[in-house]
């Protein structure tokens, strides 16, 4: 597992050094190729994990517990929500938390002609409101609340819960070849296993380098903002050097001394940030915008979750099929992350946590940042963060407010800290895998994948030149493609482990 692993990805890195010029040609051509053909499957698939992992909190199999029936949580509620929390969102949320919002309402209110930076929107969400700013914001809200809530949660739900119930409740190890042995039998120590593991490693590794590659950028362009830096190739690279170098001490510290403590300083930074938004910005509106697009989203969810019509196609292809693919590659290394620290907990106690909880803070966290904006442009269609390019929104908005510059300083620490988070999170999950499920492995194995992910993500940012990030989104949606399948299988796996566990227990 090592082997193949580490030499596939380090030839895949080699070509697209080699070969520049055609790996960009490539990776520009295949992230719409894989969207626009696969949007109907990435929908589908998603509307299967949220009915599914809503559907095992209403059934018997619910009280089943990870670990057997006198296993005791290894963390507080606030501490676990706190790790799944830093690990199943992180950068994406100071990413898009501003642009998102603010995209989905210039295409609902002014016409299709928005720059998502790199994700278009050339049809507005839902049919838009041309001139109607409220309802264009409640539909923006809607949509991106569609992006950040259910789905994602139910997809990592699948994958951790899978992972948790077959290491803890069966003896098996703890990686994802185990989840589909009620399916393979001991053919999962073979060839099928070998290939599951594989696809776990690619998609966990380029999912990470999409997130690295947009917390370099917005870094970066928040330093360039505030201190005047470059936002170039060399800087990248150097940022990616120093940040992938703290990752590698924590991955060295482990769980406990390393990535948990990180968490922790995350949750602070991100609370902090967030407090200090709802009390300085239009605190009045935040909590109307909140409300009002949680019932949007709630009255358009089968709307929003259906293959779309083709006035809405653009909409699916261009944000909702890379998110659903980029989920899904984040799903091995958030999934088997969610299952290390959730021993002890019920079946229904985690669905409801892992789904539920995370979809309410998404829905505050959008409200807040992403209402703010649409706020500042209601107001001034000129405002700053009404222009800015998608990596420097954020820091365009809070510079409106007092402290704009201490807030803004707190955003690039927040993102570097996310970055640390998810590359050494990611690192110690990929290391499990290729360890064939065992947690103590060589130190220098940890190091080994914790640089790697750091070289992808700065090879794919160097190599993609002016369309970076979408080299970084092709890579994800490529491997997220097949994985989906795997988790859908893996839906089954787990419907066959938990009630054959019920019955046991029934006939006890």
């Amino acid at each position: 597992m090592f082997v193949v692993s580490g030499l596939t990805i380090f030839l895949f890195v080699l070509g697209t050094l080699v070969f520049q010029s055609q790996a960009a040609r490539f990776f520009s051509w295949l992230l719409p190729a894989i969207t626009s053909a696969f949007d109907w499957f990435f929908l589908s698939a998603g509307n299967v994990f949220v009915l599914f992992a809503l559907l095992l909190v209403f059934l018997p199999v619910g009280k089943v517990r990870l670990g057997g029936p006198d296993a005791k949580p290894e963390f507080s509620y606030l501490g676990w929500f706190g790790m799944l929390f830093a690990a199943g969102m992180g950068i994406g949320l100071m990413y898009f938390g501003v642009s998102e919002p603010l995209a989905h309402f210039g295409a609902a209110f002014d016409g299709p002609a928005i720059d998502g930076g790199g994700l278009r929107s050339d049809a507005a969400p839902l049919g838009g409101a041309a001139g109607d700013p409220m309802a264009a914001r409640d539909l923006a809200m809607a949509a991106t609340i569609y992006h950040w809530g259910l789905h994602p949660w139910a997809i990592y739900t699948v994958v951790g819960l899978a992972l948790a119930f077959f290491a803890y409740n069966h003896g098996l190890p703890l990686t994802l070849r185990s989840a589909f042995y009620p399916i393979l039998g001991d053919r999962v120590r073979g060839g099928w296993g070998h290939l599951i593991d594989i696809l776990a490693v690619f998609a966990t590794l380029f999912g990470l380098a999409t997130s690295l590659g947009l917390g370099t950028t917005q870094a970066l362009a928040g330093f360039n903002l505030l201190y005047g830096w470059g936002t170039g190739g060399l800087a990248a690279v150097v940022l990616i050097g120093v940040v992938t170098s703290f990752a590698v001490v924590s991955v060295v510290r482990g769980l406990h001394g390393g990535i948990k403590v990180l968490s922790a300083v995350n949750m602070t930074l991100a609370l902090a940030l967030l407090l200090a938004i709802l009390a300085i910005g239009p605190t009045g509106e935040i909590l109307v915008t909140a409300a009002r697009g949680a019932l949007a989203y709630g009255t358009n969810f089968v709307h929003l979750a259906m293959p779309f019509s083709r006035e809405d196609t653009a909409f699916s292809q261009d944000w909702t099929s890379f998110y659903w693919a980029w989920w899904v590659s984040w799903s091995p290394f958030v999934g088997m992350f969610i299952a290390r620290v959730s021993r002890g907990r019920t079946v229904r106690e985690f669905v409801v946590c892992v789904t539920l909880v995370p979809t309410l803070l998404s829905i505050v966290w959008m409200a807040a940042f992403g209402g703010t904006a649409i706020s500042q442009k209601m107001e001034d269609a000129a405002a700053p963060v009404a222009s800015a390019a998608q990596e420097v929104m954020l820091f365009r908005m809070v510079d409106q407010f007092p402290l704009g510059p201490a807030l803004s300083l707190i955003g690039i620490v927040l993102v570097l800290v996310f970055f640390i988070t998810s590359s050494d999170s990611g690192s110690l999950v990929v290391d499990t895998i290729t360890a064939g499920g065992k947690e103590d492995v060589p130190t220098s194995q940890r190091v080994f994948w914790a640089t790697l992910e750091g070289v992808v993500a700065a090879v794919l940012l160097l190599v993609g030149g002016t369309g970076a990030l979408d080299a970084l989104r092709a890579m994800t949606v490529s491997t997220g493609l097949p994985f989906t399948l795997v988790l859908l299988a893996m839906c089954y796996s787990i419907w066959v482990g938990l009630w054959a566990e019920v019955r046991e227990k029934r006939g006890a």
